[in-house]
């Protein structure tokens, strides 16, 4: 049986696309340990209580059933992951922070890792200090580099940063958002003055959408130069039309348990197939 689900290169199988013509699936083994790097958003920050860490909330590494994870559904399928789910990520963390998380990663000898960051790269104070999109590039250049030599048999799924500017549309009449937004001076180069239509605004916070847009091109090119052992989501989480009912009430801007379950099931469906032992 084959489960969709990971990612890494067991053997090949024959099946046939909608056209007849037949094409090359690879077959994952399911793996014996992996690990979430990333920033807060894979550490379930604000997911289960007021400005905490969630780690069983985490789309990739949790094991809380309400947001049935890539942990939780590749355990499933095989006995030797259990409790074998580590998480690296960091609140705060930016594409800078991510060579240190694989080294724990490979230390650890994780066969599986999910990527998410970039989102603190462009969440600063001014767009002059988001970080440059080559700068982003090299550094995730590096860090795979990292895991390939470490770990050369490791499988990575790399999830796409959301849109902010969505968050923004979907926060910017609620009172409550607002003020979040304002008072912890959350990701001000898209959510500073939330309720102005002025033509600066506007064109800000398209910019930021911008860079997060072209962060994720990136992270799909260093995925693709990684080879057949890296997948993305293929822009999903990104593109997801998400709503209020997804994000935290604790600060409205990290995804709630319902937000992560979204991560875990856009991710999942995009990522390897899994042979399924059982």
């Amino acid at each position: 049986m084959i489960a969709r689900l990971g990612s890494a290169s067991l053997a090949a199988v024959v099946v046939l696309s909608g056209s007849g013509v037949a094409r090359a699936a690879a077959v994952q083994p399911v793996p014996e340990i992996m690990a979430a790097l990333g920033d807060s958003i894979s550490t379930g920050f604000n997911a289960c209580g007021w400005y905490v860490s969630c780690p069983s909330r985490s789309w990739s590494s949790g094991d809380h059933g309400e947001v049935s994870s890539h942990y939780l559904r590749l355990s499933q399928l095989s006995g030797t992951l259990h409790k074998h789910n580590l998480n690296f990520a960091a609140p705060g963390s930016t594409s800078a922070d991510l060579l240190g998380q694989v080294k724990k990663a490979v230390a650890a000898k994780a066969d599986y890792v999910t990527i998410l960051i970039g989102a603190q790269d462009a969440c600063v104070r001014t767009e002059q200090a988001m970080t440059p999109v080559s700068t982003y590039r090299a550094r995730l250049d590096r860090a795979l580099h990292e895991l390939r030599a470490g770990m050369p048999g490791a499988r990575v799924f790399i999830a796409s940063i959301p849109d902010l500017r969505r968050l923004w549309r979907v926060g910017k009449d609620q009172a409550l958002a607002r003020s979040f937004w304002t008072l912890g001076r959350i990701c001000q180069t898209m959510l500073a003055r939330p309720k102005s239509a002025k033509r600066a605004d506007k064109e800000r916070r398209s910019r930021v959408r911008e860079r997060v847009m072209a962060y994720n091109r990136e992270a799909a090119r260093a995925c693709a130069a990684y080879g057949p052992a890296c997948r993305t989501d293929g822009g999903a989480v990104f593109s997801f039309p998400f709503t209020l009912e997804h994000v935290s009430r604790w600060d409205y801007f990290h995804p709630s348990t319902a937000g992560q379950r979204v991560l875990a099931e856009q991710t999942f469906e995009r990522g390897f197939d899994w042979l399924d032992p059982r």
